[in-house]
């Protein structure tokens, strides 16, 4: 229960990897942390292989003086969440403000649309990889990175790698 009393926000639309959605949520509340879910919509979501998941609040509502970390879960969705200007505002805001920033997978594209990637070390998924390097970012093959404020993982087998070093650099803080 190290990080009790922090608090993390994590962004939800349908088509999102559902391990990389609910690995991270479920092991940082195991740590004490209070993850909220922001979303579209307060509503219910549908994963890849249909597990729901509810945020409690829309993107527009999520306030990022609230949080110490940003979760960008991977799957289709980032390339939903990308399109909202609220969204990108929330990852410049928390960036700029050196808050954690978890990415995994495809969550890349949004950090991407954010346009925070340039001259960054990080992982992604292979098939971003052009998108990343196309950013500015130094993409490397490895599962799990941190440079910074930005904590960056492959696919849910990194999910351990991934965790643990998301954990590692919130209890720094």
């Amino acid at each position: 229960m190290e990080l009790k009393g922090k608090r993390a926000l994590s962004l939800l639309h349908d088509h999102v990897e559902d391990l990389e959605f609910w690995y991270p949520t479920l092991r940082l509340r195991e740590e004490g942390m209070i993850v909220d879910v922001a979303g579209e919509k307060a509503q219910s979501y549908l994963g890849k292989y249909g597990v729901p998941a509810t945020a409690t609040m829309s993107w527009d509502e999520a306030d990022p003086a609230d949080y110490e970390a940003l979760l960008v879960p991977g799957g289709w969705a980032p390339d939903r969440i990308r399109r909202f200007e609220a969204v990108l505002e929330i990852v410049r805001t928390m960036n700029a403000d050196g808050k954690i920033i978890g990415q995994i997978c495809h969550a890349g594209w949004v950090l991407i649309s954010a346009g925070i990637l340039n001259g960054k070390r990080v992982t992604s998924t292979p098939g971003i990889r052009d998108d990343m390097t196309n950013a500015g970012a130094n993409w490397v093959d490895e599962p799990v990175v941190v440079d910074g404020n930005i904590v960056s993982s492959r696919r849910p087998p990194d999910l351990p790698d991934y965790l643990r070093a998301l954990i590692a650099e919130l209890r720094r803080l």
